[in-house]
């Protein structure tokens, strides 16, 4: 799975961390508090992240409104899933991971483990 650029992955912290749509000048904003950047350059690394998939747009007037295509968690996921994938015994690289959680992790794991179970058992 192809990982970001620093610049990406600020602005897609940015677009993750939002309920709702946004242009390239509201990420700049947020970005310029960190640090001095051109609208051109969020421009074209926001149309980049488009191009790539990562997110859709909407035009609007003259320009764009941009939404992420998925969530910052299935963004996760996936990228777990691909390091899984990369390992000849998925099942010891799993017991590894889960025994370097903290209690409150093993706790979520456990919830999900047991929604994906009631789930299967609805088909």
């Amino acid at each position: 799975m192809e990982l970001f650029g620093d610049l990406e992955a600020e602005v897609m912290d940015r677009m993750w961390a939002r309920v709702e749509p946004a242009t390239v000048r509201d990420i700049l904003e947020d970005l310029q508090q960190v640090r001095p950047l051109a609208y051109t350059t969020v421009m074209t690394v926001m149309d980049r992240l488009f191009q790539k998939g990562w997110l859709t747009r909407e035009r609007i007037g003259r320009g764009y409104v941009y939404a992420t295509t998925l969530s910052r968690s299935e963004y996760t996921a996936r990228q777990l899933s691909e390091v899984l994938s990369s390992t000849d015994n998925r099942g010891m690289a799993l017991l590894h991971f889960v025994r370097s959680m903290d209690p409150a992790e093993v706790e979520a794991l456990g919830d999900a483990l047991r929604w994906r179970a009631q789930e299967k058992g609805a088909d």
